[in-house]
C-alpha cells in the first residue's frame, strides 16, 4: 500500500483544474494498492487556484500571497493518513510544490527548477516514508 498524488490518478485537482494522468501510475493499480491523496485539497485549498511555489520557507502565490500555512496543514493531514493506514510509500507529481521530491520549482514562477522537496514530502521523509516520483518509475 502507497500514498500517490491523486491527480496521477486522473483525479482533477491541480491547481489548473487539470490532472496528472499517469500511465506508468495507473498501471501499478493491477498489483498495488494506492491511495489518492491531494494535500493541497487537503489543506483546504481550492481547485483549480492560483499557482503557489516555494520561496525560501514559503510558498507564495504568483501574486504574492502566503499560502504557507495551507500546504503545511495539507502535509500533517497527508502524514496523518499514512499513518493511520501504516503507509511506509509514497508516489508523488514532481515538481510540486507539495508533493516535489528532489526537485521542485524556483520561486520565479519561469518553469525553472532547483533541487528541493515539497512541503508534504520533506514532512513525509522526516517521518520516514520513502517518497519517489512518477519519473522513478
Amino acid at each position: 500500500m502507497k500514498l500517490c498524488s491523486a491527480c496521477l490518478l486522473g483525479v482533477r485537482c491541480r491547481y489548473d483544474g487539470k490532472s496528472a494522468l499517469n500511465k506508468k501510475v495507473v498501471e501499478l493499480l493491477k498489483t498495488e494498492t494506492l491511495i489518492p491523496v491531494c494535500p493541497e485539497q487537503l489543506g483546504g485549498l481550492p481547485t483549480p487556484r492560483e499557482p503557489a511555489e516555494v520561496i525560501g520557507k514559503k510558498v507564495i502565490t504568483k501574486s504574492g500571497q502566503d499560502v504557507t500555512e495551507k500546504f503545511t496543514h495539507g502535509a500533517r493531514e497527508t502524514l496523518k493518513i499514512a499513518k493511520i493506514l501504516g503507509v511506509r510509500e509514497a508516489i508523488f507529481k514532481q515538481g510540486s510544490p507539495s508533493c516535489g521530491c528532489g526537485r521542485i520549482y524556483d520561486g520565479t514562477f519561469s518553469g525553472k527548477t532547483i533541487k528541493g522537496d515539497g512541503v508534504t514530502t520533506a514532512l513525509l521523509k522526516k517521518n520516514g516514508i520513502k517518497v519517489i516520483t512518477e519519473e522513478d518509475l
